[in-house]
């Protein structure tokens, strides 16, 4: 059978238990929608995390950055794996017991105002949008190439699937389609690797194979084979870094607490019964994690080795289909300047020949490397598990944010359970169509928008959370002040020097040296310094306040999250 026909049929089996999950779980509560009736046992709960989490930019785009970026790219590795630690260990559990649905609604509370709430819902839907836009255009290049459509009719594909589920279902339906997503796109990602690290190295686990020898005979190394292979086409050697090291500190750290700032991630940890489950699954979830992240750097350099040795100095005749087939999508691009039939690929850009988009190195893979069109079905299949997952955890984060946040806390508090339920569906469908709008004209690649979100959500959210739980003295005048100031920075400088017409966006240009998916660094230290100097300069919080915070960093009682 044909590639096209088995991804036919593993979508299509894969979508129908989406389905058939968020028509089981479909919430008949807002507590079920919001938080899954808080009754998710802890391993489906690290699952679930895991499958939010991890999302396109992890499963396509992570080891494309890496396999483009060599070095460098292992940023993306350390921060977002680091500031999974951080979440789990610093966040997590106070958040659970402090017993709110939504960052907004701690954030509402912790500070006693609805300015601050406020405040926080726009932090919540700038960040959400900006992150959901990522996960929207990996649904989009999975469809128009393993479909054959084009790569808007992707997004609409995407939008509609996403609608169904997230919009039916809420929490409950989401955490337990996340959970089947989860397996997907694990199994998805894991098979190829195998396949090709025996193919190419000899050794079945790839985080071997990686560390090994090749196998055609020349007794190298994989990657001093990939460095000459480099040092050949002119670019720059793959294991060596060119990023400066303050913009490699800043990237790191604003995707490490960026992470441990994003409320769609952060609310997982309400849907357990007790405390004690919120850090059991945080454990859960940073084994499953793991499994993906220390496969991606090989997954990286078994693709570059191998779209390298395909491509250089051939025949563009003489491509293989899949060649063909990537270039109809657009993703893939050959220009033959001096017309003599071969494929120019060098890192010289007057005499390069050809341009590849790095979301395709995780998906194109499998094809390169020759294997069964069922292995390359599968792993479209598991983009779409990545990318769909997170986008109806951000969804969800966007409709709470308007229903519960917005409508029923400030509008209209004595709104019915029916009426509130009713508004969270409505947000859903607004988030769905404006996310489909930015899947159409996303601001970059996929995993460089969704740096830019954990971008914004460090400059926004972490100062909030961490001295709303670690400092007592903290009061909503310096919580308010730090947020407005610390997204309103970050927001002109990813303007400034990420969307074109707005003047320069060389790296000679940048503020200290930093690019704008580490500029959040930098944004979250002012809204810190902010928030400290304005609380200290103004009234201290109200006494139940600063008891309410004494009380949730002491573990007595852990067995239950009661709502203050």
């Amino acid at each position: 059978m044909s590639v096209q026909t088995w991804t036919f049929i593993i979508v299509g089996l894969t979508f129908a238990l989406y389905i058939g999950i968020a028509i089981w779980a479909r919430a008949g509560s807002t507590s079920e929608f919001y938080v899954a009736g808080g009754g998710v046992p802890p391993i489906a709960n690290g699952m679930a995390t895991a499958a939010d989490w991890m999302s396109a930019a992890s499963f396509i785009s992570m080891a494309g950055l890496i396999s483009f970026m060599g070095y460098d790219g292992g940023v993306f590795l350390m921060g977002w794996t680091g500031g999974y630690v951080l979440l789990a260990l610093l966040l997590a559990p106070y958040l659970r017991k402090f017993g709110k649905f939504t960052v907004p609604d701690f954030i509402g509370d912790r500070y006693y105002s609805n300015v601050a709430r406020t405040v926080a819902v726009i932090c919540a839907i700038i960040v959400s949008f900006t992150y959901v836009a990522g996960q929207m255009r990996g649904v989009g290049v999975v469809f128009s190439r393993f479909l054959e459509v084009d790569i808007n009719i992707g997004v609409y594909i995407g939008m509609a699937i996403v609608f169904f589920y997230a919009v039916l279902g809420g929490m409950k339906g989401i955490t337990y389609t996340q959970v089947a997503q989860y397996c997907v796109l694990i199994f998805a990602y894991m098979v190829p690797a195998f396949f090709i690290s025996m193919a190419m190295t000899g050794h079945v686990m790839p985080q071997i194979g990686l560390i090994g020898d090749v196998t055609d005979g020349s007794g190298m190394a994989l990657l001093d084979k990939l460095d000459q292979l480099h040092r050949d086409l002119g670019f720059a050697e793959y294991t060596n870094g060119s990023k400066k090291m303050i913009d490699v500190f800043a990237i790191t750290f604003a995707l490490m607490v960026g992470t441990a700032g994003l409320p769609h991630v952060i609310v997982r940890f309400f849907t357990v019964p007790r405390v004690k489950d919120a850090r059991v699954s945080a454990g859960w979830a940073l084994l499953f994690i793991a499994i993906l992240y220390t496969t991606a750097p090989a997954i990286a350099a078994f693709a570059r080795t191998n779209l390298i040795n395909t491509v250089s100095e051939k025949e563009y005749a003489a491509m293989p289909e899949w060649f063909m087939k990537w270039e109809e999508t657009g993703l893939i691009k050959f220009d033959d300047k001096n017309k003599d039939g071969l494929i120019q690929y060098v890192a010289n850009k007057d005499a390069n020949e050809l341009t590849i988009d790095r979301d395709i190195m995780v998906l194109a893979n499998p094809e390169i490397a020759n294997l069964p069109a069922w292995v390359i079905a599968l792993v479209a299949a598991g983009g779409l598990a990545a990318a769909l997952s997170t986008a109806a955890g951000l969804l969800l984060v966007i409709s709470t944010a308007i229903s519960r946040d917005l409508i029923k806390m400030q509008i209209k508090p004595d709104i019915s359970e029916k009426g509130e339920l009713m508004w969270a569906r409505i947000g859903a469908v607004f988030a769905v169509i404006v996310a489909g709008y930015f899947g159409i004209h996303p601001p970059g690649f996929v995993a460089a928008t969704v740096a830019l979100a954990f971008g914004l959500a460090a400059a926004s959210f972490f100062p909030a959370i961490v001295l709303g739980i670690f400092d007592k003295r903290m009061n909503r005048e310096g919580a308010v002040a730090g947020m407005v100031v610390g997204i309103s920075l970050m927001l002109f400088y990813m303007i400034k020097y990420k969307l074109q017409g707005f003047g320069g966006g060389t790296p000679d240009d940048w503020w200290f040296g930093i690019s704008p998916e580490g500029f959040g660094t930098v944004a979250m230290i002012v809204n810190m310094v902010v928030s400290f100097t304005v609380s200290r300069a103004t009234a201290p919080p109200p006494q139940e306040v600063q008891d309410i915070v004494e009380d949730i960093r002491i573990p007595r009682g852990a067995g239950d999250a009661h709502v203050h």
